[in-house]
């Protein structure tokens, strides 16, 4: 295969999910951990055409939902101090704090420019040498690298003028956190080729072993997540537990090992607050201490707050694959893309989000035609 659309075929998808119902003989729960496959899910409508007996549900696969309010605020409060210009990706612009977002702190006069690299954020602050420049750095393993550039070469070039509000997590210890919570029903991960792309796979064989669960990794068109499925479900029904690469076209064992090397140079592991999860130990990346100049908190000396009450969005239930969103109450009523409650409908990459899209909130499925 070389072009997008044989990844859409829809012969192909409709045999691999006739491939599937022969393995299964028992029902199994399976956990994509990626939101950019849960788009592809619920757009494509794969999940209903599977068996009965499997079961997806949606994981923490979205940076910017798992980033906290906490974060958020202290982002707020970077954006309205006088000479300061916050830089964010754009999906963070609506993602609620406690109090105000990013957009809501714009219109209230603070300087928040979208970006599309973090190295935008560096040039804007060799353009305003007078001006403070953070950049909001959230994410998992993807986009840690460029982040990583973005700060060393600030080093570099001497731009002192710049610093990182650091909010990146790492997929593997989130996994074990939900395998290890008392009501996990999880029994198989979809691991998220990007992330292991740079990454690569080694971390993943401790997890499968130590709780019996096959992790395979796959990528994002039907075809890549009904083939990792299989796989998946293949391994469960044969008592099997080990990682596979169903994604070689892009995933090396050993990940990218300039992209690690980078990531080594700027961040050291931390714990890390995930919304919706809480504490997950050794769940994050942070400046190394050497960079202390470039860390936003540090340099203006910005306090965390106390982390806010969920209300009464079940954005954690969601992630850790208890729920669904069509069993929130407030789905596509009290909660919508133009009023959310939480962050999983405002990202691009939020499940919810995906629902609301792409389903209505009866149930029906909308659909987009897979390639004939």
């Amino acid at each position: 295969m070389k072009f997008v659309d044989e990844y859409r075929d829809a012969a192909v998808v409709r045999s691999l999910a006739d491939a599937i119902a022969r393995v299964v003989t028992r029902p199994w729960t399976i956990m994509e951990i990626c939101g950019g496959q849960t788009h592809a899910i619920v757009k494509f409508g794969l999940d209903e055409l599977l068996p009965s007996g499997v079961t997806l549900v949606h994981g923490p696969g979205c940076p910017v939902c798992v980033t906290p309010a906490e974060l958020i605020d202290q982002a707020v409060e970077l954006a309205l101090r006088p000479g300061t210009i916050l830089c964010s990706f754009g999906d963070m612009l609506r993602v609620p704090g406690s109090g105000i977002d990013l957009l809501t702190a714009k219109a209230r006069g603070g300087d928040v420019r979208i970006v599309y690299s973090p190295l935008d954020a560096v040039a804007f602050a060799r353009q305003n040498p007078a001006r403070e420049v953070v950049f909001f750095a959230v994410g998992f393993e993807t986009t840690a690298p460029a982040n990583a550039m973005a700060v060393l070469r600030a080093v570099h070039d001497g731009v002192k003028n710049f610093s990182l509000l650091v909010s990146h997590v790492l997929v593997p210890p989130a996994m074990r956190a939900i395998l290890g919570a008392p009501d996990n029903r999880v029994q198989g991960f979809l691991a998220a080729g990007h992330v292991c792309a740079i990454m690569g796979v080694e971390e993943y064989g401790p997890i499968a072993a130590a709780y019996r669960c096959p992790v395979v990794v796959t990528g994002f068109e039907p075809v890549d997540i009904l083939e990792g499925l299989l796989r998946c479900v293949r391994q469960l029904e044969s008592g099997r537990a080990e990682v596979e690469n169903a994604y070689a076209r892009a995933v090396r064992a050993q990940g990218n090992p300039h992209a690690r090397r980078l990531v080594a140079e700027a961040f050291v592991v931390t714990d890390r607050t995930w919304r919706g999860l809480g504490p997950i130990p050794g769940s994050g990346l942070d400046l190394r201490p050497e960079l202390a100049a470039y860390d936003a908190p540090r340099k203006f000396g910005l306090k965390p707050a106390p982390a806010g009450g969920a209300g009464e969005c079940i954005s954690g239930e969601i992630m850790r694959g208890v729920k669904k969103p069509l069993q929130c109450p407030a789905f596509g009523s009290r909660c919508t893309p133009e009023h959310p409650l939480g962050a999983p409908m405002v990202s691009s990459e939020g499940a919810c989000a995906a629902y609301h899209r792409y389903r209505s909130w009866s149930g029906v499925a909308g659909r987009v035609a897979l390639v004939t």
